[in-house]
C-alpha cells in the first residue's frame, strides 16, 4: 500500500483494489483477504469459509471508533452515530433509535442538531456505503479518494491489513474433487456458497480425476453462470434474476491429486 502511494505520482495511477491471496507453505494454505472478495474450501461436499468480506456493515464498529477518536476526519458533514434512517429537521427533539461504536443493539436518544449530519455508514448489504462513497473498507490504494464535492479524504478509514486464515492440509486426506475457490465479489453477489459447491461437484464429476482442465472448466462455468445471458432487460441468470454486473474473477485450486483419489 505504501509502495502504491509512492508510485502514484510518477505513474499517475489513481484508484485502488481489493486483495485476496492464497499461499501454500509447508503443508498449509494461508488465505489473506483485504476487501470484499471471498475464499471457500469445498471438502467432501462440506463448505469451509476461508475469508470474510470487509464492508461498512461488517466493520461498522472499527470505523465508528476511529471517527470518535478523530472527528476531524468527518469534516462538518458526517456523524459517527448510526440511525435506522435519515433524520429530518422536523424530528429535532424527538427520540429515535441509534447505535455507536460500542453497541451491537440499538438504544434511544434525543435528536440534536449534530445528528442531522449524514451518517458515516449508511445503507444495508451491498448498498451500504461509507461516507456515501465506497462500499468496501479494506484494500490497496485509493490514496486520493475523496467524498464527492468535498475535501474529505476516505483513505484514513480504509485499512490495507488483511485477515489471515490458515488451513492445514496435513490434517485430512483430500481427493481430486476437494478444491479451494477464490472469487471476486462479482461472483458472490449473485451466487451463494452452496450454489458454488453445486457447480463444482456438477462439473468435476463430468471429467476424469486426472484431467488437468477440469478445474479450469469449473472456474469458467462459475463465471458464465454468474454473468448470465444478455437480454433486453440486462444480464439475466437462468432463474431470470439479475446477473452480476461487476467484474468476475475465479480461481479453482485442487487440494488433492489423482494419487489421493479414493
Amino acid at each position: 500500500d505504501e509502495q502504491i502511494e509512492r508510485e502514484r505520482a510518477s505513474q499517475h495511477l489513481p484508484g485502488g483494489c481489493c486483495a485476496l491471496a492464497a499461499i501454500y507453505l509447508m503443508g498449509k494454505f494461508y488465505v489473506a483477504n483485504a476487501g470484499d472478495s471471498r475464499a471457500i474450501i469445498i471438502r467432501n461436499g462440506e463448505i469451509i469459509p476461508m475469508s470474510r468480506e470487509f464492508t461498512p456493515e461488517t466493520e461498522r464498529q472499527r470505523l465508528q471508533f476511529l471517527a470518535l477518536l478523530r472527528p476531524e476526519l468527518l469534516g462538518k458533514e458526517f456523524t459517527h452515530l448510526e440511525f435506522p434512517r435519515r433524520i429530518q429537521p422536523k424530528e429535532l427533539g424527538k427520540k429515535m433509535l441509534y447505535r455507536d461504536q460500542n453497541m451491537n443493539g440499538w438504544a434511544y436518544k434525543k435528536i440534536e442538531e449534530d445528528d442531522l449530519k449524514f451518517p458515516l455508514i449508511f445503507g444495508e448489504g451491498k448498498k451500504a456505503r461509507m461516507m456515501a462513497t465506497i462500499g468496501v473498507t479494506r484494500g490497496l490504494g485509493d490514496h486520493d479518494l475523496k467524498v464527492f464535492s468535498s475535501n474529505i479524504h476516505i483513505k484514513p478509514f480504509l485499512s490495507c491489513f488483511p485477515e489471515v486464515r490458515v488451513y492445514d492440509l496435513t490434517q485430512y486426506e483430500h481427493c481430486p474433487d476437494d478444491v479451494l475457490v477464490l472469487g471476486t465479489d462479482g461472483l458472490w453477489d449473485v451466487t451463494s456458497d452452496k450454489e458454488v459447491a453445486g457447480v463444482v461437484m456438477e462439473v468435476l464429476t463430468s471429467y476424469e480425476p486426472n484431467d488437468p482442465c477440469r478445474y479450469t472448466m469449473v472456474a469458467q462455468e462459475l463465471v458464465v453462470r454468474s454473468r448470465g445471458v444478455l437480454k433486453e432487460r440486462g444480464w439475466r441468470l437462468a432463474n431470470d434474476k439479475l446477473g452480476s454486473g461487476d467484474d468476475i474473477s475465479v480461481f479453482v485450486i485442487p487440494l488433492g491429486g489423482p494419487g489421493n483419489y479414493t
